[in-house]
């Protein structure tokens, strides 16, 4: 379970995130990286939509999204607030295949900003 101090509550952040940061999908997954409130604790959020299936298909892949989301916490930037959309396929996708899809996902839009804010792979100023 993710802390409070963890997870996206409200729209505007879900928004925030979506529209003013990069973005990276792999295999069923879409992720979103913003810039967060500056609290100093990354943060996540998950979007599952009624096109993934009934509610009990939508609350397993919520469920598999949020232990996995736990694990790729620690590689966010400090303050950063990371949006996980789920596409229709992601039902029929085993645990295993989601970690693989969100871990590419993550160190692929991570990459980006990095590059994007002219630091280095260790987090040193290139410019």
């Amino acid at each position: 379970m993710l802390a409070p101090a963890q997870r996206l509550r409200r729209r505007r952040d879900f928004t925030a995130a979506i529209r003013g940061g990069g973005r990276a999908g792999r295999g069923v997954l879409v992720v979103h990286l913003g810039r967060g409130a500056g609290t100093g604790t990354a943060r996540v959020g998950l979007v599952v939509p009624k096109t993934v299936g009934g509610a009990v298909q939508r609350n397993l892949v919520k469920r598999r999204l949020r232990h996995l989301a736990r694990e790729v916490l620690h590689r966010l930037p400090a303050g950063s607030d990371l949006v996980i959309r789920a596409e229709p396929g992601a039902r029929d996708r085993s645990y295993p295949q989601l970690a693989a899809d969100l871990d590419a996902a993550v160190d692929r839009v991570v990459r980006r900003g990095r590059s994007q804010r002219g630091t280095g792979p260790h987090g040193e100023d290139r410019r």
